[in-house]
């Protein structure tokens, strides 16, 4: 009996979600920036279903400036709707190490300057 070939199947990975944040306070900010990763990061409220690993794209705009970032990030930390402490739902987002990641980072921390060292509860934290 001859074997028979299946054509292979290919899949695509599922596109990365697009989130758009504006952010026009430092206040604002200081409670969405998540520091403590590596690269930084961002909380985003959101109640559309993420898991951790999922990939995201995010159009990020701050404050008083009129240009959008466009970051590549994973999500790292989940709040589901009616968590404890009345914590926002949400996900956030571990920017990518990539030129937008860092320029990001860079620029959010620029923003916040000395408000980093803050003890003041985040959305996360």
């Amino acid at each position: 009996m001859a074997e028979t070939e299946t054509p292979e199947r290919k899949y695509a990975a599922p596109r990365p979600s697009v989130l758009s944040l504006n952010i026009s306070s430092k206040s604002a900010l200081y409670a969405a920036y998540m520091p403590f990763l590596k690269n930084g990061g961002i909380f985003i409220p959101t109640t559309r279903q993420y898991n951790l690993g999922d990939e995201v794209f995010m159009l990020l705009a701050l404050m008083n400036d009129s240009s959008k970032l466009p970051i590549a990030g994973t999500v790292v930390w989940v709040i589901p709707q009616g968590a404890q402490n009345s914590k926002a739902q949400g996900i956030g987002v571990h920017f990518k190490s990539d030129e937008s990641g860092v320029e990001a980072k860079r620029k959010i921390e620029g923003l916040l300057g000395g408000v980093l060292q803050s003890s003041r509860p985040t959305h996360t934290m």
